[in-house]
């Protein structure tokens, strides 16, 4: 009877990570954002932390990479090269502290980001250079962004505070998030698979399953994204992420307190 129990344990957390892989990709599709937030939420509450930096890294990866390949002629280059140096020195910040943060740490981390977000947007007429497409502001957003991944799973509130004051359209700010978002994830992989030595005990096979589902997700979103107007693109947004930031702030102040 233990033996049906741990089948029927690993069914359910089977299907529970195929459809939170799905959902998530599709709402990150067409918001170019929150998916990846959600994601981490699940997988830190199922799975440890490190393995599930692992599972969300390929996932997010794959699912911003088809996204930012979709998407691939709205892509802003000029922003790369500061922002690859911003994640250069958060990067090497992280390898000097081999950091490997609590998963009740990480969801109010993650919870926390969106409402740092919401307070700076009213106060972007006071910070003009919040504009991702000035070079020391891609910097800037690169090191912050890739710490913030390393640390805590997911930034996309985080770097939805660098596009506040820029005069991208909705579609310019989805693929050019997808790329940095997909280098930021990469870097992710290669320090808690390589530096950290990070051994999950998840299959081969399983991960390519995921990462399949991530781009399914995501070429539907991507296609629903043309259903919307800019407008309502930032309004629902915006909305959408302080709800789920909250949810993340409670359970995990719920798991710290539990712990």
């Amino acid at each position: 009877m233990i033996w049906k129990g741990a089948i029927c344990a690993a069914m359910w957390l089977t299907i529970i990570l195929l459809s939170s892989v799905l959902a998530t990709s599709l709402l990150s599709g067409i918001l170019g954002m929150a998916g990846g937030m959600i994601l981490m939420a699940i997988l830190v509450s199922t799975v440890s932390v490190a393995a599930a930096m692992m599972i969300h890294g390929a996932v997010q990866a794959t699912a911003n990479g088809s996204r930012a390949w979709f998407l691939r002629a709205h892509i802003q280059w000029r922003i790369l090269p500061a922002y690859l140096l911003g994640a250069a020195i958060a990067l090497g910040g992280f390898m000097a502290l081999a950091l490997v943060p609590q998963a009740g740490v990480v969801l109010i981390v993650i919870g926390i980001f969106p409402f740092l977000a919401r307070l700076l947007s009213r106060a972007a007429p006071r910070l003009p250079g919040l504009d991702i497409t000035h070079m020391p502001t891609a910097a800037a957003c690169g090191a912050a962004v890739t710490a913030a991944q390393l640390f805590a799973g997911a930034s996309g509130p985080l770097l939805d505070v660098f596009y506040l004051n820029s005069a991208l359209d909705r579609y310019q700010v989805v693929a050019s998030k997808a790329l940095t978002q997909t280098l930021g994830h990469l870097i992710k992989l290669g320090y808690y698979g390589l530096f950290i030595g990070v051994v999950d005990g998840v299959p081969g096979w399983f991960y390519l399953i995921l990462m399949a589902t991530a781009v399914v997700g995501t070429r539907i979103g991507t296609r629903l994204l043309d259903k919307l107007k800019d407008d309502v693109f930032r309004r629902i947004s915006g909305w959408v992420i302080l709800a789920i930031a909250a949810v993340c702030v409670a359970k995990g102040v719920l798991d710290l307190l539990g712990g």
